[in-house]
């Protein structure tokens, strides 16, 4: 089944922010960092997506859950617009400038997310067409406060599958 290539990045900010996000975990997976995870799901009110990145070693069986939500992780918020992890200095950086101060602004979270999972890359770069595809509604949600029907392809790859 063939899928439209994305022309332009969307015209919502919060689509486009997070998009820009998950275009800067891809570009860390290309770089070999591809232990890096990520855990999203929408903000109490409905409003707000959220987006925690940890290491593979955080995240519970279910393969999305984080262990510690604290520990060696970073928190995005789209109510944040482009100030990615609260950047001052973030708004208007590509995907590939972001990824360049992630590593250094989280570099025990860096240095456990080294390494090749090409299940996890696969399945990302999947998440993330269809993001650029979709808008709001295509963006990866794992939690919400109302009740979600998560389709199997939505879902990251189980560990150790």
């Amino acid at each position: 089944m063939a899928h439209p290539v994305s022309r332009r990045p969307s015209t919502s900010p919060p689509v486009r922010h997070a998009t820009r996000l998950l275009a800067m975990i891809h570009e860390l997976h290309k770089a070999g960092y591809q232990r890096l995870r990520f855990c999203s799901g929408m903000a109490p009110s409905g409003v707000h997506w959220r987006c925690l990145l940890t290491h593979a070693d955080n995240i519970g069986p279910d393969g999305r859950t984080p262990i510690d939500w604290d520990t060696e992780t970073a928190h995005y918020t789209t109510g944040s617009g482009d100030r990615y992890f609260g950047w001052s200095d973030a708004p208007g950086l590509s995907a590939r400038e972001l990824a360049i101060r992630f590593v250094t602004r989280f570099p025990a979270i860096a240095v456990k997310a080294d390494g090749a999972d090409w299940r996890y890359a696969g399945w990302l770069t999947a998440i993330l067409g269809k993001a650029e595809r979709g808008g709001v509604d295509a963006l990866p949600v794992f939690y919400a406060d109302y009740p979600l029907d998560l389709a199997p392809d939505a879902l990251p790859p189980l560990p150790g599958e």
